[in-house]
């Protein structure tokens, strides 16, 4: 089996959606006759944890430790470092000083990220490992994108070395990247180095269409597409006999669509039916801006919050839901974000209630899959009638997704598509 060494700061016991691609990617890497060995932290500071989770068997794992300033962060405030190492950053208006000075020291001390320091370290234990084992591929993660460094300066010392570089998500249009308080200097560092990763890799990989549009524009290496997916995981799970709508996962302080609130709220009002069988789940981390907002629109009796849940617990919400809620960040820049849990909702065939940006990338897949419907954040009116239309449905018992076309999404035809970018 040829050996591939795969570079990830989240790995079991790491939870949320950072930790799945790789986790998956290496479960059936084996099937295709590659040997995944994982490098990852020995001691790293996950915001979230999930003992769920397990390394596939036969999978090598290699480690070294790690400085994190997260963790000398949460002996100032162990809340407000969790928080911003979760990306749950609060609006400026908002912040408080020791926030406000977490956040400057994070964007201007630690370029590109607060894992810098283990760039160093690694690429000197690396290159000795690398030659040892015969390895000819190596795979950077990010974010955090300083291991996109490692693996530049992996490249740098061995030329001959195949690198691909995994972008789950954009570096210098990232929607928190405003948020950390940059000085032009810091700014312009962060963009040298994307610049020297793109224009340095063998070849990149985005999950989205719109992040390899943004970086066609900056490189000339190629360019793949392999967006997140989902794996068959056996759970029951009955039907709920209420109208629940659920999100599963991190709802930030943007991601707040105050109009599907007020349309909640005007259902309730002019349908006693409706008032009657309505729940909202939210399953994850929830910003207190967006808590604010729905308590506000009237909804503090009808909403449910639980926070982070195992994995196969967060898939057993999603199978009992009557519809699922997928929201993105109302910018631009938000327009090539496609969260990993779009894969999982597919998988769980629940109608997909979807609010995002203009020319959201999410919208042309759940077009393609026929998985529910995709709207703006000015659609108030055509986003009532689609809930009041499900509403109805669900009282005939015919509320279901018409889902089609799924099993290009499935972790093993991604695996396979992967494959054919390791030489």
């Amino acid at each position: 089996m040829k050996k591939v060494l795969i570079i990830t700061y989240y790995w079991p016991p790491a939870g949320g959606p950072g930790v799945q691609r790789w986790l998956n990617f290496s479960k059936y890497l084996p099937d295709f006759g590659y040997q995944p060995i994982i490098y990852k932290p020995k001691n790293p500071s996950y915001p979230i944890k999930d003992t769920s989770l397990s390394s596939p068997s036969g999978v090598k794992v290699i480690e070294k430790s790690i400085l994190e300033p997260y963790a000398l962060a949460e002996l100032v405030s162990k809340s407000n470092s969790k928080t911003i190492s979760s990306g749950l950053i609060k609006s400026k208006t908002k912040q408080s000083w020791k926030e406000r000075l977490m956040l400057f020291i994070r964007g201007n001390l630690f370029i590109p990220d607060a894992r810098v320091l283990w760039v160093k370290p690694s690429i000197s234990y690396l290159k000795a490992y690398i030659q040892e084992h015969s390895i000819d591929t190596i795979i950077t993660t990010g974010p955090p994108h300083s291991l996109h460094l490692i693996g530049l300066g992996l490249k740098n010392h061995s030329p001959n070395l195949n690198w691909i570089a995994d972008f789950r998500d954009p570096w210098t249009t990232i929607g928190y990247h405003k948020a950390l308080r940059l000085t032009d200097m810091s700014e312009q560092k962060h963009k040298d180095l994307e610049s020297k990763v793109l224009n340095t890799a063998n070849q990149l990989i985005t999950t989205s269409f719109k992040t390899q549009q943004e970086f066609l524009q900056k490189t000339k290496t190629p360019i793949e597409v392999i967006t997140n997916g989902f794996d068959e995981i056996s759970v029951e799970s009955e039907l709920s006999e209420n109208f629940t709508i659920s999100h599963i996962g991190s709802l930030l302080n943007d991601r707040n669509p105050k109009l599907l609130w007020r349309v909640f709220a005007e259902l309730i009002t002019e349908n006693p039916v409706f008032k009657n069988f309505f729940e909202l789940q939210l399953i994850g981390k929830t910003s207190e801006s967006v808590l604010e907002s729905i308590h506000s629109a009237g909804l503090e009796d009808y909403v449910s919050v639980e926070g982070y849940v195992p994995h196969k617990k967060a898939v057993s919400y999603q199978k009992s839901s009557q519809m699922l809620l997928l929201i993105e960040i109302d910018k631009q820049d938000t327009r090539g974000i496609i969260p990993g849990k779009l894969f999982e909702y597919l998988a769980s065939q629940r109608p997909i209630l979807a609010i995002g940006p203009q020319e959201w990338d999410v919208e042309k897949i759940i077009s393609d899959t026929q998985s529910g419907q995709c709207f703006t954040y000015n659609q108030k009116d055509d986003l009532k009638s689609y809930v009041e239309n499900a509403f109805d449905d669900f009282l005939n018992g015919k509320l279901n997704a018409k889902t089609k076309n799924i099993q290009q999404y499935s972790r093993k035809h991604l695996t396979q598509n992967l494959t054919h970018l390791i030489h």
